[in-house]
């Protein structure tokens, strides 16, 4: 095991950026060795900077690349897919008399199906990263109502997160493209930007934090429920693809108190 790997197993010293320091200690379950241990890391925020560049659009295209899975099994449950592939092995199992072929077939659909998932998947990928990760300075650190922060952890960006005004309401600030890298989720390194995205809302006079989130992104929901998020709206995408598969997007939102 590498001496970073075994430091963020054995060991835990928090650290932040400025007024961004985190002060409270997560720990959850480490692996089959190391269960009875804290996952702990040291690790810094701090404002994006622009030799983040690509560290940061490869960050949140790995870290989204990781749902294509958990889409696959959410596609399985939907009532019109199962009824299309069980009528698809009856009719095939009727007509050759084969339990061979039906089997075939059905797995070879599923393996059509998820290539296709995974190429409409990569799409939003890029789609996002020719919107607002396409210039990230001129979008978030041009404007001092917005921002975008990384968390370094080893000498490198292990984490990241955005802000700026939301488009439905200038009073709400919207935070974006929260990313984790996979080795050192689990750690309160998500909770910490977050609170760091809550401490500029709140710096700024505005009077909530919100964001959306998919139906797949279990982990997170929970994250964002633990800082303080509420849900207050669930709607289907409004796209073929979206309605197809059933995409919920959950709203949440965090209230400011007000200083009155």
């Amino acid at each position: 095991m590498q001496l970073g790997a075994l430091r963020r197993n054995l060991v835990c010293v928090f650290g932040g950026g400025g007024e961004y320091s985190p002060t409270d200690i997560h720990s959850h379950g480490g692996g089959a060795q190391l269960a009875a241990l804290h996952t702990m890391v040291a690790y810094h925020i701090r404002e994006y900077r622009p030799e983040d560049y690509e560290t940061v659009r490869d960050l949140f295209a790995t870290g989204m690349s990781e749902y294509v899975p958990t889409l696959c099994v959410h596609m399985l449950k939907q009532p019109w897919l199962i009824l299309v592939l069980v009528c698809t092995f009856c009719l095939l199992l009727t007509s050759s008399k084969s339990l061979l072929l039906p089997i075939l077939a059905i797995t070879l659909l599923l393996a059509v199906g998820r290539q296709l998932l995974g190429y409409v998947w990569s799409m939003y990928i890029d789609q996002c990263l020719q919107e607002d990760l396409l210039d990230i300075q001129a979008t978030y650190l041009a404007d001092k109502g917005s921002c975008f922060w990384v968390a370094e952890a080893d000498d490198c960006v292990v984490a990241i997160v955005g802000a700026r005004p939301s488009e439905e309401h200038q009073d709400e600030l919207m935070l974006k493209r929260m990313s984790v890298r996979k080795d050192y989720r689990g750690c309160g390194i998500a909770k910490a930007l977050c609170r760091a995205v809550i401490s500029f809302a709140r710096e700024h006079e505005y009077r909530s934090v919100v964001l959306n989130t998919l139906m797949v992104q279990h982990e997170a929901r929970a994250m964002y429920e633990g800082v303080g998020f509420h849900v207050y709206r669930h709607y289907v995408l409004p796209t073929i693809y979206g309605r197809l598969a059933n995409c919920t997007i959950s709203k949440y939102r965090y209230d400011i108190p007000s200083v009155d």
